[in-house]
C-alpha cells in the first residue's frame, strides 16, 4: 500500500480496533471488547471478514501522528468547514471510521465524497463535490488544525 493510501486512526481507535482483533482470534475474552463497548460480529463467516479487514486496516494504519499545522485538510486533520449558503459550522475529524465509536467528534473519512472533496484545500478555499443524490455541494474549509492539537 503506498503512503497515499495509508489510513489515519486515532490512539483510541487502534486500542478499540487492537482489543476487538484479539478477541476475534481468541487471545482475549469478550467480555474486555464489553468493557469498551465493542460489538463484536456473529457467525464464523462475518468473523473471519472482520479479522481480515482489521489486520489490513491496522498494516498500513498511521496511529495519532500529527500532520504538519500547515492549514491544509489531510488524515489526521480536525476540519472545521461552512456548507454555501449556511452560516454554521460543522467540525469532525478526517480520518478513519473503523473503531471511532468512543470519540468525541464526527468523523469522516478522506475516501467520502466529502472526504475527496476537501483532501489538499487550505484555509478559505471552497470545494464542490457530488452526494449521491446527484446534487453539488459546495463547502469552504474555515480550518484545519491537527487531532488533538
Amino acid at each position: 500500500m503506498s503512503n497515499d493510501s495509508r489510513v489515519w486512526i486515532t490512539p483510541g481507535a487502534h486500542r478499540r480496533l487492537t482489543v476487538e482483533l484479539a478477541v476475534l482470534q481468541g487471545t482475549a475474552e469478550p467480555a474486555e471488547a464489553e468493557r469498551m463497548g465493542i460489538h463484536l460480529v456473529e457467525g464464523p463467516d462475518a468473523r473471519e471478514a472482520r479479522v481480515h479487514k482489521i489486520e489490513d486496516l491496522l498494516r498500513d494504519a498511521v496511529i495519532g501522528q500529527a500532520p504538519p499545522d500547515d492549514g491544509v485538510a489531510e488524515p489526521g486533520m480536525v476540519l472545521t468547514i461552512r456548507y454555501a449558503g449556511d452560516p454554521d459550522t460543522e467540525t469532525f475529524l478526517l480520518g478513519a471510521r473503523e473503531g471511532v465509536s468512543g470519540e468525541a467528534m464526527s468523523v469522516y473519512s478522506p475516501g467520502s465524497p466529502l472526504g475527496r472533496a476537501l483532501l489538499g484545500a487550505a484555509r478559505g478555499e471552497q470545494r464542490s463535490y457530488q452526494v449521491p443524490s446527484g446534487e453539488t455541494v459546495s463547502v469552504t474549509l474555515v480550518e484545519a488544525v491537527p487531532y488533538g492539537a
